[in-house]
């Protein structure tokens, strides 16, 4: 098994949400984050003074999936949080060596 942990743009989400959901992957959990990344965050002007924001607001995602799903899940996510420019996120993956659903003790694939 694997875990997904992606890092997407706010407004990426519902697309995102929907893709995983056609591929039959319907286990997520999301979360409100800040973060930066290459592009340093971004600077705006108020009132004639310019401010550097230096972390801005992202989603994470994170999806556990068997070893065989992960290629698709991986697809899915990249074609529809594309969009070409610095601060479209990243995608991490890790081993999971065990997950125990605690409603019913069921452990391994079962579990996910």
């Amino acid at each position: 098994m694997k875990e997904i942990v992606a890092i997407i743009r706010p407004n990426k989400l519902d697309e995102v949400k929907d893709a995983l959901e056609k591929i039959g992957c319907h286990g997520i959990t999301v979360t409100e984050v800040k973060g930066r990344g290459r592009q340093l965050g971004i600077t705006e002007s108020y009132r004639g003074s310019d401010y550097r924001i230096d972390l801005l607001p992202k989603t994470r995602l994170e999806i556990v999936v068997s070893d065989e799903d992960l290629e698709a899940v991986i697809k899915a996510i990249v074609e529809t949080a594309q969009t070409g420019d610095i601060g479209d996120g990243k995608i991490f993956i890790s081993s999971v060596e065990d997950v125990v659903r605690i409603r019913t003790g069921e452990r391994g694939e079962e579990a996910v």
